[in-house]
């Protein structure tokens, strides 16, 4: 018998809706929402012990993915500029 998580379940849909106002893209712009949804599920997850690391704010945490892009583009010399809903997130 499987037994299925209805809270995991309840987490990746709210990411899946909050993805919604970050649109796929480049290749930047993709690993910005891979990062996003890592961290994202990270954050809503019961288990986290640093929620400074992981606060349970979509702002912040997209705010901290964006910056972690972009000292990535930096270092490859390649200028990022994210797209996302700016009436959505407010960062």
């Amino acid at each position: 018998m499987v037994k299925i998580n209805i809270k995991l379940i309840e987490m990746r849909e709210k990411v899946k809706e909050e993805l919604e106002y970050i649109p796929r893209g480049n290749f930047y712009q993709n690993m910005l929402r891979q990062m996003y949804w890592t961290i994202r599920l990270i954050s809503l997850g019961k288990k986290v012990k640093d929620k400074k690391e992981y606060p349970d704010d979509k702002n912040k945490i997209l705010k901290s993915a964006i910056e972690n892009i972009k000292q990535y583009t930096i270092k490859k010399g390649v200028e990022f500029k994210p797209n996302y809903d700016r009436n959505y997130f407010k960062i």
